[in-house]
């Protein structure tokens, strides 16, 4: 694995922590399937194939940019019809900002979202 794919951490114990970027890449896009409004991430074509065979993958539609201590994180998002997307896009932002922060001790300096595609609910 590349150096920019792992945080480091050596703080006053007896080694080295190495969190993976994909590792914070899952964090986030559970943290973002998490809040109300929310139908799924978007992800390319390979991350929609696998999850046609139940695959969960969290961190597809989710792009992370790890310097020293702290984090940006990218989100490619599809909402659920008929839901705010400024208030559900906050609700994002907070969810996401604090699931990394808690877990990590990473702080996160931006979370970025697009909103990628609109779910309508099917009918029964």
């Amino acid at each position: 694995m590349e150096k920019n794919d792992t945080l480091s951490m050596n703080e006053e114990g007896i080694g080295e922590v190495q969190i993976a970027n994909e590792v914070i890449a899952t964090i986030a896009g559970i943290s973002a399937a998490e809040v109300d409004g929310v139908d799924s991430l978007a992800g390319g074509f390979t991350n929609e194939l696998a999850g046609k065979f139940g695959v969960k993958n969290y961190s597809k539609g989710v792009k992370v940019v790890v310097e020293e201590d702290s984090a940006i994180v990218d989100l490619a998002v599809n909402m659920k019809y008929g839901y705010s997307i400024p208030k559900t896009c906050k609700a994002v932002q907070d969810r996401v900002k604090n699931g990394i922060d808690s877990m990590t001790g990473l702080k996160v300096t931006e979370v970025n979202i697009r909103i990628a595609g609109v779910a309508l609910e099917h009918e029964k």
